[in-house]
């Protein structure tokens, strides 16, 4: 399909854009290092829940059935049916936000007696019905056009890419809990592979851009191997192939535990329209105007229904990562046929799970060193919209207040343990913390350019007459 006149102007630092049918071997090697930047972050919170709820038995097939539903919901982000979705590279992945509500609710049924089905029955439960915040908001993002301003998103993507960083330099030391955190051999091999992705990611050559990331990956985990600096673990005992059974563990629901889930559902559907504006800019895709709210309300409406489906199909919620950001623009592939491709491969590795076994291999430093690279690249497009804006006394104010606030979470994030439930739920995020700072800032201060702008409109237009 040919490319647009905007896209042929402004889409020089691409090889392939949004609407480009790349070949199958160039939209391959790009999938699968959308698949490597994001395969951690989609199976970690699962091990999570699992862990604190004591779901051993459970935990392969909730394993995957989040791969399987990430890739039905990547495919429906790139697809775009019926307005479901984007249409951009999208990658769908379960939520970390949900982490503290989803554990709380199955606590609870265990505190009773509930068995582990009786506790993945009302997690459920509850967010099949919570997943309907997200699908109802979506329908209405085009009437709230005053509070998504460039402002407020540029401000939101700064916070998710700032926010996201320390967890890269976690992974660079070793990951959580390492013994040995922080030794110079990982120090090393992460620095390694972030050096070879930015050698690779300025070279001419199209296919070593296109393959920067995998390329690296694989020379890092190559040279930590070789130097003795982690080894391959044994695979544990894996089923053949695993396949969706809707509601296996039954369903359930309760009120008094559903507002912290439906909450969060709000939350993330703000830090959502935060990513999706990053990764329209990226695709060099307009960020305001109708085309603009139309993909992100169509984005926002995909997360909802892939979390939807995440109940249905036994896993937690999902919602749009910000590492396939950094993917595409180190990559230059934005090409919307390349996510489907994602989502293939991740119904794979869900399908057949030792697969997805041997890709958890790649050592943490490793994967620190790429993600660093992302996820600082994801801050830089918050700059790049910031930018664009006037920078008057309005709108420094408004950046420096939800900098501080947003980025003061980050740092101290217990400080609002002590406040009532429902308001710790909103501010227990940086991002979620900083963006509605920002966007009830930007509804109070008034905003004399845009009254200047439209008194000059109306003076022009009484000279004309």
């Amino acid at each position: 399909m040919p490319r647009s006149t905007m896209q042929t102007s402004s889409s020089e630092e691409l090889i392939h854009a949004l609407e480009d049918r790349p070949a199958p071997g160039p939209a391959l090697l790009a999938a699968v290092q959308h698949v490597l930047a994001c395969f951690i972050a989609i199976v970690t919170p699962t091990l999570v829940i699992a862990g604190i709820l004591g779901l051993d038995r459970q935990l392969p097939y909730l394993l995957s059935m989040g791969l399987m539903v990430s890739g039905v919901g990547t495919f429906l982000q790139a697809r775009r049916p019926w307005g479901i979705g984007a249409g951009m590279i999208c990658l769908q992945g379960t939520s970390f936000s949900f982490l503290g509500a989803i554990t709380a609710a199955g606590l609870l049924v265990k505190s009773r007696g509930g068995s582990p089905d009786d506790m993945l029955a009302m997690i459920f439960g509850l967010c099949f019905f919570g997943a309907f915040v997200e699908i109802v908001l979506s329908r209405f993002l085009h009437q709230l056009r005053r509070i998504f301003t460039p402002l407020v998103t540029g401000v939101v993507i700064t916070i998710i890419g700032m926010s996201l960083i320390p967890v890269g330099m976690t992974s660079l030391g070793g990951g959580e809990g390492a013994d040995n955190f922080g030794d110079p051999g990982y120090l090393g091999v992460g620095a390694l592979t972030l050096l070879i992705i930015v050698i690779l990611g300025q070279a001419r050559n199209p296919w070593l851009r296109l393959s920067a990331i995998a390329i690296a990956l694989i020379i890092g985990t190559a040279v930590a191997w070789l130097t003795g600096l982690t080894r391959f673990t044994t695979l544990e005992a894996q089923p053949l192939i695993s396949l969706p059974i809707p509601f296996r563990y039954g369903f359930d629901f309760e009120w008094s535990v559903f507002l912290p889930i439906a909450m969060i559902y709000l939350i993330t559907a703000i830090e959502s329209v935060g990513d999706l504006t990053a990764n329209c800019l990226i695709s060099r895709q307009p960020i305001e105007g109708p085309r603009y709210i139309e993909r992100i309300s169509g984005g926002v409406l995909g997360d909802g229904v892939n979390s939807m489906l995440a109940a249905v199909f036994n896993t937690f919620p999902n919602t749009t990562f910000s590492q396939n950001n950094g993917v595409i623009q180190l990559s230059g592939v934005a090409s919307r046929h390349v996510g489907q491709y994602v989502g293939a491969i991740l119904v794979v590795l869900g399908l057949f799970p030792v697969l997805g076994a041997v890709l958890s291999q790649i050592p943490p430093p490793v994967l620190g060193g790429a993600l660093l690279v992302m996820f600082g690249s994801v801050a830089a497009a918050g700059i790049r919209i910031l930018a664009r804006v006037t920078l008057d006394r309005r709108s420094l104010t408004i950046m420096a207040v939800s900098f501080g606030v947003g980025l003061g979470v980050a740092s101290q994030p217990a400080i609002f343990e002590q406040l009532p439930a429902m308001v710790k739920v909103l501010l227990s995020s940086s991002i979620s913390a900083g963006g509605l700072v920002a966007m009830v800032l930007n509804l109070l201060l008034p905003d004399h350019t845009v009254r200047e702008q439209a008194a000059s409109k109306a003076e022009a237009g009484r000279s004309t007459t």
